[in-house]
This record gives structure tokens, C-alpha cells and sequence, in this order.
């Protein structure tokens, strides 16, 4: 290296340090650059924790998603019963499911003359469900812990891992077969999507046979449902069905003839499926139920689930107070599974019959005693008809004289409509009306049918014993064999038979009634013998329907039909008909020179004979 080269290299160094040194920083902005770097580094300290917490809050969350992490503390365990009562009822809820499993009542008996078992864990089973975000939380699938725990009151409480609960929340009314069920949560929000708003629940239930007669109860026992602001609907008692619903309920009942098992939503139950099997005849058991249905949740926890179980009989005046413990401002309206029938019908039960037979049972008489002045009551009331409707074919008797006559006349076929018209005018001379014996009738016929829906629904006739039946809601089976026979089983009910004896009796009556007023042709008395003899098949059918229907029932429509051929009798030994014959001849004379202006049928009848008339002038 030359000397030259050498110079280069130093005036370059040279010049370095001298840059370096002119552009050195002072001492303030030394200590402004310390000042700098410690808030990089406190910065940097900051984002790192930041970003800590948010990778804990993300692994936090995942396991909240997954519902089986939430509540993994309560996946194991051990079932235990608990049991809520009062005087009337005891219901059972088991801690694995959260559920009520049981509900017996201790006032009432079935046919082995235990308590009347509405639910059980081997019939039946409710199971809760709530959608969360990666799967499902199942109520079967969870143990709970009870606290707060009296004989009435109970809180069944599941527990997330981050401090959530599901609380279940159990409270049975004083005196009273109503359970408030509130389901509560809180700290659950992150388990499920915001859209989430509801609750699916599946219940089943296995109907025990309660009553003697199966065939009989089963007709009474139904699944039946109230529509949100409508009626009560209820399935085919008869056959298996399932039925799909698109409007809200308020209410689903398991229902058979006296007892009742219902779940209420006070926030309605919305896309409902229905099912009904019936049972074999001996299984023990009269239906299998089941209900699939929604119902709100709200998964943030400010407003909870409210439902209710009626657990209890068929009581109108019982389920009627009952309507009072809703937890809404609802109107249950449950004494209307208590059926009184079509709406007419409906009203003479509501507002006579259930009133009469109230007071009448109010004196503590034996129920077959409160049947017979049922029934001596009710003949009274309407014996101002059966008397005029008696008296109408009465009338109709003491002019056969003068109808022989008429049938003289015309003996013709053709002339029938001629003979008719005369008929009628005859009828209008002495003031005596045709239908005068059917429209008095016709007014009774409510009261017979209200009274058939009335008595198999009465629980006040349940296990009462009268004569020899022992249970007037159940045939009497005092005549009875060991094997089932085509049509009449395996008894004969004697208030059945004498039911269908007495019928027969008042058919004996009506037909010698109807021959003793009639005239006919040849041809309308042969079709009158094939009318006659269907009239006295007909009690026969009876007797073989109503074997097994209530021996109440039987019991009552024997004793009213004893009392109308009593009436008949004595309405017939006291009317004297020659008096009623001078009574129908001062009519006539009476109104001889007032002629009447034929209506209805009788001017139809005049109508049809000038057109037959003017037909046959024209055919000549």
C-alpha cells in the first residue's frame, strides 16, 4: 500500500469521527429517548396480556359451547326421589331428569283398591329439551341438586362450569291438585345462538284402567287439548290417531273417564303433535299417550318458563276452582272436560241438572236415592207435556169412529190424498191437532239425552254402591261367567235388563196407542207390523249396548221408564173418553159457523189433491 493511499484512508476516518461528533445528541434528548423506549416496552407488555386474556376468553367459550363440558359436573350421579305432598295428592320427582316421574291420589281407589295412580315411571316420562349451539341439553341426561326443599316446595339447580344454573323450580298449592313448575336460568346466554327461544318437550304417558269396566271407561278417556282462545278438542277415543296442530295451545290433558294429568303453558305450546293408541281390552291399561311440543325459553334468564301439572279427578266444581291458582291472567276453562254434551244439551246439564243433582246430594242421601228423585223430579217437570201430548192422542182415540167412516169413504188407493184432506178437515172441526202427541215429546227428548252425558260423568256415582250393584259408575255384574261371550261378555247387568224390559213395556203402550188412532190402508197396516217389530227389536239392542255401559245410567233409564208406563196407566184410568168426546162435539158445535183456514201440512194436503185433480181431467 503506497503512501498516497494511506493519506486517503485516515482523511476519510477523519471525517467520520468528525460528523459523528458535530451530530451527537445532546443530553435532553438522550433522556427523551430512555423516555421512549420504557413506554414501547410497557406497549408491548400490554398487547401481549391483551392478547392472553383473549386466547383464555376463546378457550372459555369453546367450552361453553359444548353443552356436555357446561354441565359436566352434573352427568354423573345418583338418582334420588323426592316427594311433594299434600292432603290430596303426593307426587314424585326423581334428581336424574329433573322431572315429575309419579302422581298418586290419596282419596281415591282403583278397582284393586289402591290409590288411583296417574303417573308412573314405568308408564310414562317428560323429557325437557334445549337446542345449544354444538348439541343438545337433555333434562334425562342431568343430575340435579335439590335445595330449599320442604313438602311442598322444592329447586332442582344444574350447574355450568363457569357458575350457570338451570334451576327447576316445584311448589304444590295447599289443598289443591295444581304443581307450579317455573323453570329459571342463569349465565347460560353463550350456550346458545341468539336466535334460540324455545324449549321442546316430549311426555308419554301409559293410561292405567282405573274402573271396572274397561270397554266402558274407554269411551270416556281421551287426549284432549284446549285451542289458545277457542274451545276443547279432544282425539278419537276409538281409534289410533296422530294429529299434527298448527294453532298455539293453552293446555294438553291425558285424560280417562274421572281422572285427569295436564301440563299448562302459560306462554302457549306451539307445534304440537298429538298421538292416541288404545289398548287391548285386558291389558290393564286403556290408551297410550303422547304429546310433542314447544313451548318459550328465554336463554338470557330474564323472563321464565311458567308451566303447571293438574294432577286430579274430573270434578267440575273441582277443576272450576282450580282455574283460579293460573299462574297467567289465562282462563283455563278446565271444567269442560267434564262433557255435558252438544251445546243445548250442555246448558240444561250446566245450569239444571248439576244444580238439582247438588242440592239433592247435598242431604247426604245414598246415590241411588239421589238417582230415583232425580228422576221423580224431572218427570214432574215435564209432565205438563207428556199430559198434553197423552191427551193429543187421547183425542185422536174417541174420533176413530168417524176416521172408520173416512176409510169407508175411500177405500181406494187413489183417493188417499182425498181421504187425507178430509182427515184433516176433520181434525180441524174438532180442534185436535195431529202432531199435538210428538211436539211435547220432542221438548223432553234434551233432558233424556242431557241426562245420558250427565250420569257416566258424574265422580260423585264412582264406587257408591245401591242393591246389588256395588259401584253405580260401573255395570253391575251380580250374574257373571268366566269367559267372554259374542256381543254380551262375560255378565248380564240386571239394571240393563230391567232397563230393556221396561222399554219394551212403554213400546207396548206406544203401539197400542198408535193402532187405536190409526187409520190406514191395507198396505200402510202391513208396513205398520214391519215398524211395530222394529220397535220392539230395538230395546233388545239396547240391552246388549248398555251391558256394559254405568249400572247409574241403566239404573236411571229403568226408573224412567217404569215411571212413564206408571203415568201412561194413570192417565189412562183417569181420562174418562166420553167426557173428552162432549168436549170435542162442543167444540165443533161451537165453531160450526166459524170455518178455519187450512195451514200447513193440511193446506199442502189440499194443495197436492186439486193438482191430482186437474191431472186426471187432463189424462180423460
Amino acid at each position: 500500500m503506497d503512501k498516497n493511499t494511506i493519506t486517503g484512508f485516515a482523511l476519510i476516518a477523519l471525517v467520520l469521527i468528525g460528523f459523528s461528533w458535530w451530530n451527537r445528541p445532546s443530553e435532553a434528548e438522550l433522556i427523551e429517548a430512555a423516555r421512549q423506549d420504557s413506554i414501547a416496552q410497557v406497549e408491548m407488555a400490554k398487547a401481549m396480556e391483551k392478547a392472553a386474556e383473549v386466547e383464555a376468553q376463546a378457550a372459555v367459550d369453546t367450552a361453553e359451547v359444548d353443552s356436555s363440558m357446561a354441565f359436566f359436573n352434573n352427568m354423573s350421579g345418583e338418582g334420588k326421589e323426592i316427594t311433594l305432598q299434600n292432603e290430596l295428592v303426593a307426587i314424585t320427582l326423581n334428581t336424574k331428569g329433573g322431572t315429575v316421574e309419579k302422581a298418586t291420589l290419596k282419596n281415591y281407589k282403583n278397582q284393586q283398591g289402591k290409590d288411583v295412580t296417574l303417573l308412573s315411571p314405568e308408564d310414562g316420562h317428560l323429557t325437557l329439551a334445549l337446542a345449544a349451539k354444538n348439541e343438545n341439553i337433555i333434562s334425562d341426561d342431568l343430575y340435579f341438586n335439590a335445595t330449599e326443599q320442604t313438602d311442598s316446595n322444592v329447586t332442582l339447580q344444574a350447574t355450568t362450569a363457569n357458575g350457570g344454573t338451570l334451576s327447576f323450580k316445584y311448589a304444590l298449592r295447599p289443598d289443591s291438585y295444581m304443581l307450579d313448575f317455573i323453570i329459571e336460568n342463569e349465565g347460560l346466554q353463550n350456550l346458545f345462538a341468539p336466535s334460540m327461544n324455545t324449549m321442546d318437550l316430549s311426555w308419554s304417558n301409559r293410561a292405567q284402567q282405573q274402573e271396572k269396566g274397561a270397554t266402558f271407561e274407554n269411551r270416556y278417556s281421551a287426549l284432549t287439548y284446549k285451542i289458545k282462545d277457542e274451545g276443547t278438542k279432544k282425539l278419537n277415543e276409538m281409534k289410533d290417531v296422530t294429529k299434527e296442530l298448527d294453532k298455539t295451545l293453552d293446555w294438553i290433558d291425558f285424560k280417562d273417564q274421572f281422572f285427569s294429568a295436564i301440563i299448562i303453558a302459560h306462554q302457549d305450546f306451539r307445534n304440537v303433535t298429538l298421538t292416541s293408541t288404545p289398548e287391548d281390552k285386558n291389558s290393564g291399561y286403556l290408551k297410550q299417550y303422547s304429546a310433542q311440543m314447544q313451548t318459550m325459553f328465554d336463554p338470557t334468564g330474564k323472563q321464565p318458563t311458567q308451566l303447571q301439572f293438574y294432577l286430579g279427578p274430573n270434578d267440575f266444581h273441582t277443576l272450576k276452582a282450580t282455574n283460579k291458582l293460573s299462574l297467567s291472567d289465562k282462563d283455563l276453562e278446565l271444567q269442560n272436560l267434564v262433557y255435558f254434551g252438544w251445546p243445548i244439551v250442555k246448558w240444561i246439564n250446566r245450569f239444571f241438572i248439576l244444580y238439582l243433582f247438588d242440592w239433592l246430594t247435598g242431604f247426604g242421601l245414598n246415590m241411588g236415592i239421589v238417582l230415583l228423585l232425580l228422576t221423580l223430579i224431572v218427570k214432574a217437570l215435564v209432565y205438563p207435556a207428556t199430559k198434553k201430548s197423552y191427551l193429543a192422542s187421547a183425542r185422536m182415540r174417541v174420533l176413530k169412529p168417524e176416521m172408520d167412516k173416512l176409510n169407508d169413504k175411500y177405500p181406494k188407493q187413489e183417493d188417499a190424498l182425498k181421504k187425507q184432506q178430509e182427515m184433516m178437515q176433520l181434525y180441524s172441526q174438532y180442534g185436535v191437532s195431529p202432531m199435538g202427541g210428538c211436539l211435547p215429546m220432542l221438548i223432553q227428548m234434551p233432558i233424556w239425552v242431557a241426562l245420558f252425558n250427565f250420569i257416566p260423568n258424574a265422580i260423585e256415582l264412582r264406587g257408591q254402591s245401591f242393591l246389588w250393584a256395588n259401584d253405580l259408575s260401573a255395570y253391575d255384574d251380580v250374574i257373571r261367567w268366566g269367559k267372554d261371550l259374542w256381543l254380551i261378555g262375560n255378565h248380564i247387568s240386571i239394571f240393563c235388563l230391567l232397563f230393556s224390559l221396561t222399554n219394551i213395556g212403554n213400546t207396548w203402550i206406544s203401539m197400542r196407542q198408535q193402532q187405536a188412532n190409526a187409520m190406514m190402508s191395507d198396505q200402510q197396516q202391513q208396513q205398520m207390523k214391519m215398524m211395530r217389530w222394529m220397535m220392539y227389536l230395538m230395546p233388545v239392542f239396547f240391552f246388549f249396548m248398555f251391558n256394559d255401559y254405568s249400572s247409574g245410567l241403566s239404573y236411571y233409564y229403568f226408573l224412567s221408564g217404569l215411571t212413564t208406563i206408571l203415568i201412561m196407566w194413570a192417565l189412562r184410568r183417569f181420562t174418562d173418553d166420553n167426557k173428552l168426546r162432549q168436549q170435542l162435539d162442543e167444540y165443533k158445535a161451537k165453531h160450526a159457523n166459524d170455518p178455519k183456514k187450512l195451514g200447513g201440512f193440511a193446506a199442502r194436503l189440499e194443495a197436492m189433491q186439486k193438482m191430482a185433480e186437474e191431472q186426471r181431467k187432463t189424462r180423460k
